[in-house]
């Protein structure tokens, strides 16, 4: 800004200054033009001599009120026969050296000449040759002081200067302001990052307004939300794993340092280990799954008939413990999933139901569409659970207390089928009611489905 107002000043006095000679340019010739219709007209009268001439000079001149800075002056026979102002300024007066060359001319002339006088500045003038029978006999000089219409040119250029500078502080004020509230997400940014460790990442910007800052503040944010995420479910991982796997690890390394020479104790103690390596290994690949399923790749995604899907899934659930079985399939829904993730899920809550009914009780699969989802339910007539309980089942290696029936699982069956649900965009729920049963209700976004109003199979 200081750059284009440096620069325009100059300019702006270069183009004032030019401005003001085309206009006094332009009156010089309107002038010589009211003389040449003087001039002309002796010519054609019946009498043109000197003396008409002088007397047609005499009363053109004394007639005229010249504009500010203008002089008219006739010369004659090389000397200054009339003048309007009379008295003339140094620069053009007899004896001058552009007075001596205006003497000199025989032709028209228009032109300028600059000077060192500062009140007069530059002469700019028009010349016409007095012609009498053939001889040039003087000069009709029409001529102006620029010295005064510069200074009042010179004048609008310093209020200009006074104004673009009054501006221009006003323009800093503003800018140093509108800079400081625009950049203001910038550093909140950086006292953020600065603020941020390993320790803590819970450090946000605090949003206001909206703009391209703004919208690179919310992308920080949304960084941190998934470096807090990933750092989270690190830090998780790790203190479950060290947690479970403390407990196998104490238990083997126990029965190895008593163990004896007896062939029948060394195999004892060989199954034992056996055994407890092979749950560590189930606990570990169970830790891994719930991990990667906060990972994109997790999915492999494709499209799912549900009646179908639901069919083969109540044949394998069959299989897993000598119940009453039942399923009931109400949707024509197809769903985008993943098949394999989704069975393991189930899959996990039938088992899971099977472990806490006895060979009596009864099993149902389900599925159903209900408002733009399908829910897949696993619903038994088991032992149910605590309504104290029924809060932390889903979390990681949670294991219902109270219960006739301990399960031999890892704890991080129900966290896995959470797990799933959420990476396919959808939830988990249950309803339980001690001594009457549970009901695990699986509900996942339909891509696409036809309903089929009359179409409902249960066995």
């Amino acid at each position: 800004m200081l750059a284009a107002v440096a620069s325009a000043t100059p300019l702006f006095r270069t183009l004032l200054f030019r401005s003001v000679d085309a206009r006094v340019n332009e009156d010089l010739l309107e002038e010589a033009a009211e003389f040449d219709d003087v001039y002309n007209e002796w010519l054609a009268s019946d009498d043109p001599s000197f003396e008409t001439l002088a007397t047609a000079i005499h009363d053109y001149v004394t007639g005229e009120l010249p504009e500010d800075d203008n002089f008219l002056i006739a010369i004659l026979d090389g000397e200054v026969y009339r003048s309007n102002p009379i008295t003339l300024p140094d620069a053009i007066q007899p004896g001058s050296e552009l007075y001596s060359y205006w003497q000199r001319l025989d032709d028209d002339v228009q032109g300028k000449q600059s000077t060192n006088d500062p009140n007069v500045g530059r002469v700019i003038y028009v010349v016409d040759t007095l012609v009498v029978d053939g001889t040039t006999r003087g000069q009709f000089i029409i001529a102006h002081l620029s010295a005064g219409e510069r200074q009042e040119a010179l004048a609008g250029l310093y209020v200009f200067a006074e104004v673009a500078s009054g501006l221009l502080l006003v323009a800093f004020g503003v800018a140093w302001f509108l800079t400081g509230r625009l950049l203001q997400p910038v550093k909140a940014l950086a006292t953020t990052a600065r603020r941020i460790n390993e320790t803590d990442l819970d450090s946000r910007i605090e949003i206001q307004g909206s703009g391209e800052l703004v919208e690179l503040a919310n992308t920080f944010n949304a960084m941190m939300d998934r470096l807090q995420g990933a750092f989270d479910s690190q830090r998780n991982f790790i203190n479950d794993a060290g947690h479970e796997l403390r407990t196998p690890i104490t238990i083997m390394q126990g029965h190895l340092e008593l163990m004896g020479d007896d062939p029948v104790e060394q195999a004892e103690t060989v199954d034992l280990v056996l055994d407890e390596l092979e749950r560590m290994g189930r606990l570990v690949n169970d830790l891994i799954l719930i991990v990667k399923s906060e990972h994109p790749g997790f999915l492999r995604l494709e499209t799912v008939d549900v009646a179908d899907f639901c069919t083969d899934l109540f044949t394998k659930a069959q299989t897993l413990a000598d119940r009453n079985w039942r399923y009931q399939i109400d949707t024509r829904a197809k769903i985008v999933a993943d098949p394999q993730r989704l069975t393991g899920a189930l899959l996990n809550l039938l088992n899971n139901a099977a472990q806490h009914t006895q060979i009596d009780d009864t099993i149902e699969l389900g599925c159903r569409n209900h408002e733009g989802q399908v829910e897949f339910w696993v619903q038994d007539t088991g032992e149910g659970i605590p309504v104290s309980e029924q809060v932390r089942v889903f979390d990681r290696f949670a294991r219902v207390q109270y219960t006739q029936r301990k399960s031999d699982g890892s704890g991080l069956g129900l966290a896995i089928v959470r797990a799933i649900a959420e990476a396919h965009g959808g939830k988990i729920e249950l309803a339980s009611q001690p001594g009457v049963g549970s009901v695990f209700t699986l509900s996942l976004p339909i891509e696409q489905w036809v309903p089929l109003p009359d179409y409902q199979e249960s066995r």
